[in-house]
């Protein structure tokens, strides 16, 4: 079944080439493609295009269809199109004539656009909650191991004492700054386009306002034609917001298999949580990190994917857009996968705390030094010239002592502000 049946049978090479995977990635929408129905089945008996005992046929065909979602019994057979076609026709077996009404005032691409934002809105709060687990783990991290110093590196090259309370409150405070872009995207997907249509409206009088309140969104796309070209621009919004995550995550896997190897070993886990090699007894692989790794930098290029598929198109809608869908599921599903698995792993790190007692990060005290002797009253330059050429020399002995206090540092974690600043965000 179509939704744009007219009587006469496209051939197969075009419906297999248009029709795509649409079976299988619209099964996440199926709740959402039942919601926004049985919002637009209650606002039609508002306006009288229902009666009252149709609109109930449809509340109790859309309410089965909504159990067998939940039950996972709910099937998309390939001579269906898609998610819209399967439950109009479902309705149609289950109730008779009233479910053939269900389309009225309404276009295929309203219903497309309702479910992706509602979608979106239900993933990215998901995500968010995700998020938030993953900084609180972080959080407790720091907390336990804030008196264990590290080493920085700038260049690659050992550069300045750090701390493992630095370096996950750092990877903690990153995750704010991901949040706040996830909260702008759910706004952007927060905006009800049912009653587009086409993206032109429609000659019903359809209460658009009642349709949103019954959806929950908090507002809705007032102009028809900027209702239809959100699609596109929600997902894009959505992948900018996803590819941030993943930039942070991205990174601290990077961390993460550096630290790992012998020849830092920094951080270790156990080796239930690693993998081996086919030929080398020894090895213990920070595979999951190395794939995340991957995984990561796929994500941050659905950006500039999305751009690309929708760049210089007119206002309107085009099929392009289909393609947008699988990107955008697949990105949610693999942010979702990446935050549980990080989260899981980071439960079970081990911290070297003897690390610096390796004399290769002497010179690393060079810059506390430095400053020691300024706060003794020599200039600055003068500092560092001094402690240059006792390095240069091979006379530098470090005082191996730390002292920093301002916000933000070794001694002054401000592990407490950063949780508010999440809170606020």
């Amino acid at each position: 079944m179509k939704l744009w049946d007219k009587g006469y049978t496209v051939d197969n090479i075009v419906e297999r080439y248009t029709v795509g995977n649409d079976r299988e990635l619209d099964m996440h929408l199926a709740k959402y493609d039942v919601q926004g129905s049985l919002a637009h089945a209650r606002m039609l008996h508002h306006i009288g295009i229902l009666a009252a005992d149709e609109l109930t046929a449809l509340e109790q065909g859309l309410a089965h269809i909504a159990e067998t979602v939940d039950a996972g019994t709910f099937v998309i057979e390939p001579h269906f199109e898609d998610v819209h076609s399967k439950v109009e026709a479902e309705l149609v077996r289950l109730i008779g004539d009233a479910g053939k009404k269900i389309h009225t005032a309404r276009s295929r691409n309203d219903q497309v656009l309702v479910d992706l934002h509602l979608y979106a809105k239900a993933e990215l709060s998901e995500v968010i909650v995700l998020v938030d687990a993953l900084f609180e783990r972080l959080l407790a991290l720091a907390e336990q191991h804030k008196e264990v110093l590290m080493p920085g590196y700038t260049h690659t090259q050992v550069a300045m004492p750090s701390s493992f309370g630095l370096w996950f409150s750092a990877y903690a405070e990153m995750l704010v700054d991901d949040v706040i872009m996830l909260k702008a995207a759910l706004r952007i997907a927060d905006q009800n386009p049912l009653g587009s249509g086409a993206g032109f409206g429609s000659s019903f009088p359809i209460d658009r306002t009642m349709t949103t309140e019954l959806l929950g969104f908090s507002t809705m796309r007032f102009n028809v034609v900027a209702a239809q070209m959100s699609r596109g621009r929600l997902e894009r919004t959505v992948a900018a917001a996803l590819a941030a995550v993943a930039n942070t995550l991205g990174r601290l896997s990077a961390d993460i298999c550096l630290y790992m190897s012998q020849n830092f070993g920094f951080i270790g886990f156990p080796k239930e949580l690693t993998t081996g090699s086919s030929i080398m007894p020894h090895k213990q692989n920070p595979d999951v990190f190395e794939v995340m790794r991957a995984k990561c930098n796929h994500l941050q290029q659905l950006p500039m994917a999305f751009t690309l598929m929708t760049a210089n198109l007119t206002s309107g809608y085009h099929r392009d857009f289909q393609l947008l869908k699988q990107g955008l599921i697949e990105g949610i599903e693999t942010t979702k996968d990446n935050l549980r698995v990080c989260e899981f792993m980071l439960q079970h790190i081990t911290v070297g705390t003897d690390i610096l007692d390796n004399p290769i990060y002497d010179q690393m005290y060079s810059v506390e030094d430095v400053n020691r002797l300024v706060m003794g009253g020599m200039t600055f330059r003068d500092a560092y010239r001094k402690l240059g050429e006792e390095i240069i020399a091979g006379s530098y002995t470090p005082s191996k002592t730390v002292d920093h206090t301002h916000e933000g540092s070794i001694g002054n974690l401000c592990l407490q502000d950063i949780r508010t600043k999440m809170r606020q965000a």
